[in-house]
């Protein structure tokens, strides 16, 4: 029997699906799917199903001093034990094998992970097969000319995972033991996500320490004279600066004044000088990581959400993998072949044929070419069935490459200067005469300026003067896609890695928002290293490191040689931070208060800070406390995040939760306190529960949480309670409920929403959210469906009982609260 052993299940399914040509079946081992036919079963793994750790001894924070990790030794662990255990029956079964996964650095270790578990079973052939997209040639290619695994590559793998976890785990100790921070909320660094980090906070340092200047701008409308309304255009100030070159700012608002006045008192301009020139705009390069990654935040995605769809992407045959440098086509790629595929496609056949009519196809090419994977193009193979994100990606896909081989664009540029009482005006006018590229790739601006054709000396009316005062403007923030880029330019992280070290800057709570910004714990962190142990944020030293592991690939260094280099490193760090663990510690304490932080506290002028109760919900407490103990109530949906906006009544920050799609601005908790105190309960009717024989009573409530309810009047003795939305006028009918006698609600948020009878409402909605299937939970498509299958979860009962952290770390893109979330809904179910 032939095993052939893949990176995920959806690949597994995809390779047996080619290769049995739709014939293969499916059974269970261990309650992992396992493909079948012939004589071939093929497994898919759940990437790493081997992790390395430090032994046992090393597991207590409080008993071991992070600086021991350093020479500690480093075990192989079994992450995926039913994963581990059918691949190993399945290799006592087997004659040869075959590794699948996928090709590059962490692929080749996840593979040889693979070689060493099916070794451990049987002394048999592992050959090593490598493709760049799972389509039916490719795969039938590579089966029919398998290689040998490279072992290089995947110790280059194995050295990142092993100086990854002595650098985070070593410091994330050191720093959140000495700020007192465990549990949940410990503070985590790591040695690509620090200076990521610091990237981020020296930009915000750049915008808070931005001293902004006023200037001003002089502007003019011009119409050709007893021309047509539409031959107006604007033109603008400018004058010889003394470097010769034109300026348009005025510095001195006297000057400005001046110029304003001289501007006013001229009714007509006369051209001086017309040029005229056309430009060539040519088509991008085909992607790279980096720049699909550009492009995709364009359309309103994140890195980690974008690289999640070209991965199922690819998993699914339609695009090549999505992880490559590479911006130059192989040889090997019939690009005029390519585009026939897409001839008699209905969304893209138009764009396809009218690229077709060209005599010659030549694509662009970037500067970067590499062999182990081609730019991200699609294979040819058409989706079936996409969700609307999906396609939206995969038509970005389709017309890069579209555009990679249609012809440039061409822009008619048109500068006109004219003079007026003295002063010297411009016109800059653009035209698109032939859209090229544009045609089919829609997402760069094709915005024109419209100026008129005129004539040197010919006359013009000044129709408005304005004046605009402005003022210089700090550095933006970089958005994900930008900061990606700078990486890439450092040397910091790789293809693979750049966009996960992002999303855990915000699964820690070190940036927030988009473009990302840092929280006050993140200023913290970063001036702690900088200033006890500037290597950790040092973006050099983890560029070096990224340099030895590549040497490693290209058999130049040994895995033991850049681990012992990265040991001797770490403990220059903590040489460093030897001396300083209390300043740190009260350093980051502050940093962890000030995220934290309200504002003044009614009853003692102390400040409130959002506070987490032994059972896990979120509050609003003194820090003054247990001498005061004034508290403020906190929505109990999401996780509470600290705004610069502020109430002008209170002098409190507003608040807004976290909740995923459900995410709210609470605002101010005061505010939203004595609303609820203010607001009179409306009695609608009998409770169902006790209204009979103790006479309570059905009433529209608002808590001092901000949340809405129906209850009971007899609360806390009954705790009848339905649920109401939390925002907008609620509308008490005439209309009753025959079966409840209850009053029919309407709810006025925009459109009225006819609530009807509460209770019936409630119980149609639980009706609706009734689980019965992995797949009804809410947010659970097929994909996820599959991830969650991959890791042992086919059923609702399953994932009841399953630990939401294990889940989470298994499953690439789903949060440990997003999986909480789904078992409170399945257990409603």
């Amino acid at each position: 029997m032939e095993l052939i052993i893949t990176e995920k299940d959806n690949a597994a399914r995809r390779i047996a699906e080619i290769l049995s040509e739709g014939g293969a079946s499916v059974e269970r081992r261990n309650g992992v799917a396992v493909y079948r036919w012939g004589g071939r079963r093929c497994i898919g793994l759940s990437g790493h199903v081997v992790g390395v750790d430090f032994p046992p001894e090393y597991a207590d924070w409080r008993d071991v001093r992070p600086v021991e990790l350093v020479d500690a030794e480093v075990v192989k662990t079994e992450t995926q034990e039913n994963i581990v255990a059918a691949l190993r029956s399945l290799a006592r079964e087997a004659d040869r094998a075959i590794v699948a996964t996928d090709y590059d650095r962490e692929g080749e270790l996840i593979g040889k992970e693979a070689y060493e578990l099916v070794r451990e079973e049987a002394d048999i052939p592992i050959r090593r097969v490598r493709f760049s997209s799972i389509t039916d040639r490719e795969v039938r290619e590579a089966f029919a000319e398998p290689e040998e695994l490279d072992f290089d590559l995947a110790a280059a793998g194995e050295a990142r995972q092993i100086i990854d976890l002595m650098w985070g785990a070593a410091l994330t100790r050191f720093l959140s033991l000495s700020a007192k921070q465990l549990g949940d909320d410990f503070i985590s660094v790591g040695r690509v996500q620090s200076p990521t980090l610091k990237l981020i906070v020296d930009r915000e340092r750049e915008i808070e320490a931005f001293d902004p200047e006023d200037y001003w701008e002089l502007y003019a409308d011009l119409a050709k004279e007893a021309g047509a309304a539409d031959d107006e255009f604007e033109a603008q100030y400018f004058f010889e600066g003394d470097d010769g070159t034109e300026q348009e700012r005025l510095w001195d608002e006297d000057e400005a004044t001046a110029a304003d006045e001289r501007l006013r008192g001229a009714t007509s301009a006369v051209v001086e000088s017309v040029r005229r020139r056309t430009r060539t705009d040519d088509p991008p390069a085909p992607f790279n990581t980096t720049q699909y990654i550009r492009a995709a935040g364009s359309i309103g995605y994140s890195a980690q959400r974008a690289m999640s769809i070209a991965e199922d992407l690819y998993t699914a045959g339609y695009v090549t993998y999505p992880r490559t440098d590479n911006t130059v086509y192989p040889d090997d790629l019939d690009e005029r072949e390519l585009l026939e595929t897409f001839a008699g496609h209905p969304n893209f056949g138009d764009d396809a044929r009218h690229l077709l009519e060209r005599d010659e196809i030549e694509p662009t090419s970037g500067d970067k070419q590499t062999t182990d994977h081609p730019p991200i193009h699609p294979t040819g193979e058409f989706p079936t069935e996409l969700t609307d994100d999906e396609w939206e990606v995969y038509e970005l896909v389709v017309r890069r490459f579209f555009a990679t081989v249609a012809e440039p664009a061409t822009w008619a540029h048109l500068r006109v200067v004219a003079e007026a009482n003295g002063c010297r005006l411009k016109a800059n006018g653009k035209r698109l005469v032939d859209p090229g590229y544009h045609a089919v790739y829609p997402y760069l601006s094709t915005t024109e300026n419209y100026v008129p054709e005129v004539e040197e000396g010919e006359r013009l009316d000044v129709t408005e003067v304005r004046l605009d005062a402005k003022q210089t403007q700090p550095p933006r923030r970089r958005g994900q896609s930008r900061l990606i880029e700078t990486m890439e330019s450092m040397g910091v992280g790789t293809k693979a890695t750049r966009h996960g070290t992002l999303q855990k800057l915000y699964d820690r709570g070190y940036i927030e928002g988009d473009p990302p910004r840092p929280t006050k714990l993140a200023m913290g962190v970063v001036e702690a290293a900088e200033r006890f142990a500037d290597l950790v944020v040092s973006e050099e030293m983890t560029a070096q490191l990224e340099q030895d592991m590549t040497a490693i690939a290209d058999g130049e260094a040994t895995l033991d040689d850049v681990t012992d280099e990265s040991r001797d490193i770490l403990k220059r760090v903590f040489a460093d931070l030897h001396d300083s663990r209390e300043e740190i510690g009260k350093h980051l304490r502050a940093s962890l208060k000030a995220d934290k932080v309200l504002g003044p506290c009614p009853e003692c002028g102390s400040d409130l800070l959002v506070r987490r109760s032994r059972w896990g919900s979120y509050f609003v407490g003194c820090d003054g406390y247990p001498d005061c103990e004034y508290t403020l109530p906190l929505p109990n949906r999401g996780e509470p995040m600290v705004l610069d906006e502020r109430c002008e009544e209170h002098d409190l920050k507003h608040v807004k939760m976290l909740a995923g799609r459900n995410t709210f601005t609470h605002g101010c908790p005061r505010c939203r306190a004595e609303e609820a105190d203010e607001t009179e309960d409306r009695v609608i009717g009998a409770c169902p529960d006790c209204g009979p024989e103790e006479g309570g009573e059905l009433a529209i409530k608002t808590l001092r949480s901000g949340s809405r309810l129906v209850g009971c009047t007899r609360y806390p003795e009954c705790e009848y309670s339905l649920p109401l939305p939390r925002r907008g006028e609620i509308e008490v009918l005439d209309e009753r409920c025959e079966e409840h006698d209850l009053p029919e609600l309407v709810v006025h948020n925009g459109d009225p929403w006819e609530l009807g009878c509460p209770i019936c409402n409630f119980a149609e909605y639980k009706a609706r959210r009734a689980a019965r299937a992995i797949e009804d939970l809410d947010g659970v498509g097929r994909k996820t469906a599959e991830k969650l299958a991959a890791v042992g979860i086919e059923s609702l009962d399953d994932l009841r009982t399953a630990e939401a952290d294990e889940v989470a770390a298994e499953v690439q893109g789903v949060s440990a609260d997003r999986i909480r979330e789904w078992q409170t809904e399945a257990s409603a179910g």
